[in-house]
């Protein structure tokens, strides 16, 4: 990086695609029951995730570095959970937004995973 007299800044394109990427969070949503409508809500016009720079929802997980998971999470569907996990950009990390991800809910059996 260099600085010109007229105060104009030269840079690379990787250089400030870098510096954009390490302030901003991209998001791969995982929306798997009822509790997605919570997740759907902050990116509307009244909660804005815009001012928190994070308002790209990624369809490809090695793309994102932040996983929000929102809806209970079964025992056939934490493999793959996992899965997409493994593929996320580092650094990254899991956001458990609504009651039935963070401690299974109401819904106490052997079929639901008590927690992401």
């Amino acid at each position: 990086e260099e600085t010109l007299p007229g105060g104009f800044l030269l840079t690379s394109v990787d250089t400030a695609a870098g510096w954009v990427r390490q302030a901003s969070l991209f998001a791969a949503n995982l929306g798997l029951a009822c509790c997605a409508i919570e997740m759907m809500t902050p990116g509307g016009g009244r909660y804005d995730l815009d001012r928190f720079v994070m308002e790209v929802f990624r369809g490809s997980p090695r793309q994102a570095e932040l996983m929000i998971v929102a809806g209970r999470v079964s025992q056939k569907m934490a493999p793959v959970l996992r899965q997409v996990y493994d593929q996320m950009a580092t650094p990254r990390c899991v956001i458990s937004m609504g009651f039935c991800p963070s401690s299974g809910g109401m819904f106490n059996n052997y079929a639901i995973v008590q927690g992401v």
